[in-house]
């Protein structure tokens, strides 16, 4: 499982457990709050009742008095309230009152007249001087019929209990206000957990894409890719800088060894070559030999100079990673300037280089790298070339690609050597008995195809000679 994954879930259910708290805390607060409050509004109204009953209750009219008869008449009234959002129409409260012994003689619905509610709490504590209420279902089988029902005391003119006046108030007529306060809870909750879950996905994703943007470099890294560090802010992007300098003393000192390596092999040849042709001009020798040990020393110091310069032009564009101020390039004007810079060696070998390019052919790059690759490309086609020969410049723009392709009618390369003319110091004997080459130009040219984007390849033509192709991505 990935990480970003794993971040997010880990960070779903902490959320979803603490949104699952608070709304059970929430919602089983919301009804006994509601209840509570009315319990308290029904306690303040009881009181008043029962302070208003008590000259009838105590006068024996309790039941035809003039409170009867303005209780009685609280069923006719409208109130026309809106409670917020909520229309109320009329009262649903019922008043009743019973004597000191808990018989019922008075009730607002006249349904209990005369019954014995000694038992109910209500009355039973309220007679005996506590605080008496209950709540208790008007219909069994429906939890939800429940009354609540507030008595407050009667009392004589000694402050004897004589009565008990009782409230009562079904507490589904407040269940809307429950469901609506429940809803609103629901709702804002459920609108903050999506809130906390997106923020969560961005950063589980965030997390996830820093992360892998450093995963990918150092696999690059550790496949010999050129690679930047990946655009990360705060500890990774510490992190990402730490694993680039890290990189770069790492490969320099690799660099160094294996460059030193390569150098050291490359040149014992050159020099050998040197040594013994300088141990032969210190003995008499004819003029003729003598001519042509002193022109060894020179073509191999010219050699030895030429592979020095090769090898740190190929350092410097191994060492860079991208390109730091890529600018516009037309490919046909540089080949055009490579196929002037050649001319004298054209003349020298009468032979004769073709250019064959679309109008324009624009890639984005170096300017000053790209002329060295096309004309690495050239002479190594020249090296190839017989005389009185043909070689061909072609640059074409395919597509989103600009392709290069260097033709010649030499002898080819041979089979072995394809999977390796792009390595390292490796080159192949040049026709009519010349030398080789430091092996670095096509080398080079890899090398500076990968910093732009592009590919370099090596092949033979069908009608004989080597085709050298480079690819770059057009703008």
């Amino acid at each position: 499982m990935k990480i970003g994954l794993r971040i997010f879930l880990g960070y779903f259910l902490i959320v979803a457990l603490a949104a699952l708290l608070l709304a059970r805390v929430f919602v089983e607060e919301v009804k006994p709050g509601v209840r509570q409050a009315m319990e308290d509004t029904l306690v303040d109204t009881a009181n008043l009742l029962a302070e208003l009953a008590t000259d009838d209750f105590l006068a024996g009219r309790i039941d035809d008095g003039s409170f009867a008869r303005r209780v009685r008449a609280l069923a006719g009234r409208d109130f026309g309230a809106d409670i917020w959002g909520f229309d109320k129409r009329g009262s649903s409260y019922r008043v009743y009152v019973t004597d000191a012994r808990g018989i019922v003689v008075f009730d607002s619905t006249g349904e209990a007249l005369g019954a014995d509610y000694s038992r109910w709490n209500d009355v039973y504590l309220t007679l005996r001087g506590e605080y008496g209420a209950r709540s208790t279902a008007a219909t069994p089988e429906d939890p939800d019929s429940t009354v609540m029902h507030v008595a407050a005391p009667i009392r004589n003119g000694q402050g004897a209990i004589a009565g008990v006046l009782t409230v009562a108030k079904p507490n589904r007529a407040l269940q809307p206000f429950i469901d609506r306060s429940e809803g609103v809870i629901l709702r804002w909750g459920a609108v903050l957990m999506g809130t906390a879950l997106l923020v969560g996905l961005f950063a589980a994703w965030w997390l996830a894409r820093q992360l892998g943007g450093l995963r990918r470099y150092a696999h690059a890294v550790t496949a010999g890719e050129r690679a930047s560090p990946p655009r990360a802010a705060g500890e990774f992007g510490e992190l990402g800088d730490a694993l680039e300098t890290m990189r770069a003393r790492l490969e320099g000192k690799q660099y160094v060894e294996q460059y030193v390596h390569a150098l050291t092999h490359e040149m014992k040849g050159p020099l050998a070559a040197i040594r013994g042709s300088a141990e032969l001009l210190e003995t008499p020798l004819p003029e003729s030999d003598r001519a042509r040990f002193a022109g060894s020393i020179l073509a191999q110091s010219e050699r030895l100079a030429q592979m020095i310069d090769k090898l740190l032009a190929l350092a410097a564009v191994e060492h860079r990673q991208r390109i730091e101020r890529p600018e516009t390039v037309d490919l046909v004007e540089l080949a055009g300037e490579v196929v002037e810079s050649s001319a004298p060696r054209l003349a020298r070998r009468r032979v004769e280089l073709r250019l064959d390019a679309d109008a324009t052919a624009h890639v984005s790059g170096d300017r000053f790298l790209l002329r060295q690759a096309l004309a690495n490309l050239v002479d190594n086609a020249l090296d190839f070339a017989p005389d009185r020969s043909v070689v061909e410049l072609v640059v074409h723009r395919r597509g989103s690609d600009v392709g290069v392709e260097v033709c010649d009618e030499g002898p080819g390369v041979p089979d072995y050597a394809l999977p390796r003319v792009f390595e390292r110091f490796y080159s192949l004997p040049r026709p009519m008995g010349g030398s080789r080459s430091s092996g670095l130009g096509l080398c080079f040219v890899a090398e500076v195809a990968a910093l732009h984007g592009g590919a370099s390849t090596l092949a033979n033509r069908d009608g004989g000679g080597a085709v050298a192709r480079l690819v770059l991505p057009a703008v």
